[in-house]
């Protein structure tokens, strides 16, 4: 379903991945994904928001380490990379190439010009960041790891957030999950849906902690969130 493209940067080209929906012009997502690259997992969920009506793009964040990463989370081998992928990455330069990616997507002549972004674990993180550093409408964050720390640039806030947390994230712990309460739950542009009995990545199709009830739930209300903010 979807096409490689080519951003450009001051620092170079990367890919993206693009899946288009069957009517444009249409408003725009950006994928935001996890420690594993542009692997299956992320090239399902562009498509699936190509299949409900968005341009859809999955830019490849890695590519300042290693371009063209895709592994999987399904061996011991692979978690080590991903992690050792995370140790390395960048993420103000991350964000960067974000807001490049949304400058690419909004100029097409498909796109309405209306960029949404929504990032799960390490693009969780990315997809708060987007919303507080970047241009995009609106952010989704799906458990997104070190948000407690970033808490402060919601005073960078002026378009909306949705975040969803997975109350027994091995990743994001109960006194981690307070902060972010505590700092973000009385902000007027953030939302935040908690899941109870859930662990890190519970929305990953396939993944040991997916559960499909609370990963319908979340990708209900995220389009609702972006229908009301992208149109």
């Amino acid at each position: 379903m979807g096409e490689r493209i080519t951003i450009t940067t001051d620092d170079g080209s990367f890919d993206a991945y693009l899946a288009k929906p069957a009517t444009t012009p249409a408003a725009a997502v950006v994928v935001i994904q996890e420690i594993f690259g542009v692997n299956q997992v992320m090239r399902d969920i562009t498509d699936g928001l190509a299949g409900q009506g968005y341009l859809a793009i999955c830019p490849d964040l890695f590519w300042r380490i290693e371009p063209g990463i895709d592994i999987t989370d399904q061996s011991e081998a692979e978690w080590k990379r991903a992690f050792e992928l995370f140790n390395a990455f960048d993420v103000d330069a991350g964000v960067q190439d974000i807001q490049a990616t949304i400058d690419a997507v909004r100029q097409r002549p498909d796109c309405t010009g209306k960029v949404g972004a929504v990032g799960f674990c390490l693009g969780g993180l990315l997809a708060f960041l987007t919303a507080t550093r970047t241009d995009a409408d609106a952010s989704v964050a799906y458990y997104g790891v070190g948000i407690e720390n970033r808490t402060a640039e919601a005073d960078k806030l002026t378009r909306p957030v949705l975040l969803h947390i997975a109350e027994e994230d091995q990743f994001v712990p109960k006194e981690a999950q307070a902060a972010i309460r505590q700092a973000l739950g009385a902000h007027p542009l953030v939302t935040i849906h908690s899941y109870p009995g859930r662990d890190h990545a519970f929305a990953r199709m396939g993944g040991a902690h997916y559960d499909e009830a609370d990963a319908r739930a979340a990708g209900e209300r995220s389009l609702a969130f972006f229908k009301q903010n992208l149109g």
